[in-house]
């Protein structure tokens, strides 16, 4: 089984683009990466995010529970456990993937070819930085950061196996659509 990671900047539209093929494709599952951040209002623990204290998530460091972690602003953690792949690989399934570009590059340089990683680009650096605004679910000093975080990001794109341009919703998904059935075809 694959693992299909979707990597781009906050607000680029990864996770809908994600949440989109999950409810299209059986074949697939979401993997939920775990986080010391706090839970957002609607979030829910374990389908969301594995909601983690930073004492909780230091022994599963120590323990090598993660495929991958990153403090992604101070004492905001994020990572990927092998738990949560193993889980899915179980179950049958190709495990879906809606994380930053330092994580997607950390599970391609480990999983080489079982990994396909697909960069979602915005039409522009001044569209996303909207989006992120737009959003209002930031303080300013938080906003402020992920806009600095998006803008390096950004420079990523090329290392990715795809780059998907979300310029068109629409358009958008139909050629996530095509690279995912194109990924179950080659490995049925």
């Amino acid at each position: 089984m694959k693992l299909i990671v979707f990597t781009a900047p906050s607000g680029a539209g990864k996770t809908t683009i994600v949440r989109h093929l999950l409810t299209k494709y059986e074949a697939l599952a979401f993997s939920v990466s775990a986080t010391t951040r706090a839970a957002r209002p609607n979030e829910v623990e374990g389908k969301d995010y594995y909601f983690l204290s930073l004492k909780e998530w230091n022994e599963k460091v120590t323990k090598g529970d993660f495929v991958e972690w990153e403090e992604v602003y101070t004492n905001q953690y994020y990572g990927t456990l092998k738990s949560e792949i193993e889980r899915l690989w179980a179950l049958g399934k190709y495990v879906m993937f809606d994380i930053d570009v330092k994580g997607a590059t950390n599970i391609k340089k480990t999983y080489g070819e079982k990994a396909i990683t697909i960069f979602v680009k915005p039409p522009s650096s001044e569209i996303l930085f909207s989006r992120l605004r737009n959003r209002e679910t930031e303080d300013d000093a938080s906003l402020r950061k992920r806009i600095a975080r998006a803008a390096e990001e950004l420079t990523y794109e090329t290392t990715f196996d795809e780059v998907l341009l979300n310029d068109d919703l629409d358009i958008c998904l139909q050629k996530a659509e095509q690279i995912i059935e194109n990924i179950i075809l080659k490995n049925n």
